[in-house]
């Protein structure tokens, strides 16, 4: 049995699509998810995410061996394959796995793949002058990511010379979640330090106070000011940025017409007719963590656009969940790089989890802590009256209605006022969550 959305046709349509591609689609005869279609096997940064985002809720088997499948075992760490740069964020993915299973056992494991990893990268990739880590961006394997770059040949990031010793917003804004998380892990408050530390070195070196932004990287002519979408996202939902520059980064960032973009504006090699495979194009997943980190600060109007934006991609495109979209015309498009237009692979599964979770996590307001759920919605107007039936949370299953508009709740939990959900329920229970 899997959980059942009711309510707006085109959002439960949507639900019922990014279910399917997770867990019929890209769950492996193995037991892991894979990262999508033309994708067999996970990358650590997929595996992550996918997990944080869906999997551990609700495949905790098989997301607890995805993430295992992206670790050298014998070693005690995680993969040490070329992708380096955004590793780490193997650490949140595991911790939010411990947080949605309690799963006591594997959170050891975690720490100490994760501390043992962290010890590689502090070696290797901390820059003491900044206090910042070097490499590429989250998830910009690519050289459309970059600007300023004549693209010869290869699209590996890391075949132009000068990009592993950039120092980027989004990399090390997963770097202070991944402390704050082995910190967690391993009741461990030197983390926490080392995550403070690093915060305020991201806040001196990246913010932009001009355009009211976080810079895309720090190089070696300075600030690079393009609008990364992902960076901006986690340093807001990750408490980076802090209230005050929260509210001016919702205000400020652009959008294009279909939803925001992975990197604003186009680099000069590319334009709207040629967008960078990793420039200004949508990418479901960036996309998904822009609407959580509105959601997480309580901006109903920036994540119900989000949503919007979402449902428009997936329903042109048949409620196929695709790797990346034309931000202009919304079409399917795998954006352009090393002179030629990509393909947009379907059945991609972080396009899925970045659904689910802003479904699960930001609308109904789930989120899981190792004693439990508390609730924090985010109801943006005209969805109506939505039911959550048959969602698994441990031992129990959750049967869930959420009613009205905005992002304050009152929670009942079979009928009696609660502030929270707790770890140990088993059976079945209602969960009512009343939005004003």
């Amino acid at each position: 049995m899997r959980p059942k959305l009711e309510g707006p046709a085109g959002l439960t349509a949507l639900y019922d699509a990014a279910l399917h591609n997770l867990l019929d689609v890209n769950v492996t005869a193995a037991g892991f998810v894979r990262a999508g279609g033309g994708y067999d096997d996970p990358w650590t940064r997929d595996a992550a995410i996918n997990c944080w985002n869906a999997a551990s809720l609700l495949a905790p088997d098989v997301a607890r061996a995805t993430l295992l499948k992206v670790c050298d075992l014998d070693r005690g760490v995680v993969a040490q394959d070329n992708q380096w740069w955004d590793q780490i964020i193997w650490v949140i993915g595991a911790w939010e796995h411990v947080a949605v299973t309690g799963d006591t056992e594997f959170a050891a494991t975690a720490y100490e793949i994760g501390r043992a990893s962290l010890a590689i990268l502090d070696r290797e990739r901390f820059d003491p002058a900044t206090g910042l880590y070097a490499g590429p961006a989250l998830m910009q394997d690519g050289i459309s990511g970059l600007p300023s770059y004549e693209e010869v040949g290869t699209s590996f990031v890391l075949d132009y010379p000068g990009t592993a010793e950039l120092r980027c917003l989004s990399t090390n804004a997963v770097y202070v979640r991944a402390l704050r998380c082995l910190a967690l892990l391993g009741g461990e408050p030197l983390f926490d330090r080392r995550a403070d530390v690093l915060t305020d070195a991201i806040n001196l070196h990246l913010w932009d106070a001009s355009t009211g932004l976080y810079g895309y990287y720090l190089g070696p002519d300075g600030l690079d000011r393009h609008q990364e979408t992902a960076g901006l996202a986690l340093a807001i939902d990750f408490g980076i940025a802090g209230p005050a520059r929260t509210r001016q980064i919702l205000a400020a960032a652009h959008r294009e017409p279909y939803g925001m973009v992975n990197v604003w504006p186009h680099f000069d090699r590319y334009d709207a007719e040629r967008p960078g495979r990793h420039n200004a194009i949508c990418w479901p997943m960036v996309m998904g963590l822009w609407g959580a980190a509105a959601a997480s600060a309580g901006d109903v109007e920036v994540f119900g656009q989000t949503l919007d934006d979402l449902a428009r991609l997936f329903h042109g495109s048949g409620d196929e969940l695709f790797e990346l979209y034309n931000a202009v015309t919304g079409a399917v498009d795998g954006g352009w790089q090393v002179g030629r237009q990509w393909e947009s692979l379907p059945h991609q599964t972080w396009s899925a989890t970045a659904y689910l979770r802003l479904i699960h996590e930001s609308l109904f307001g789930l989120h899981f802590t190792p004693d439990g759920i508390s609730i924090r919605p985010t109801v943006p107007e005209g969805l109506g009256d939505l039911h959550l039936l048959g969602l698994p949370y441990r031992a129990a299953t959750l049967d869930l209605t959420l009613t009205g508009t905005g992002s304050t709740a009152q929670v009942r939990l079979d009928g009696q006022p609660v502030t929270s959900v707790p770890a140990t329920l088993t059976g079945h229970h209602t969960l009512s969550i009343e939005v004003s």
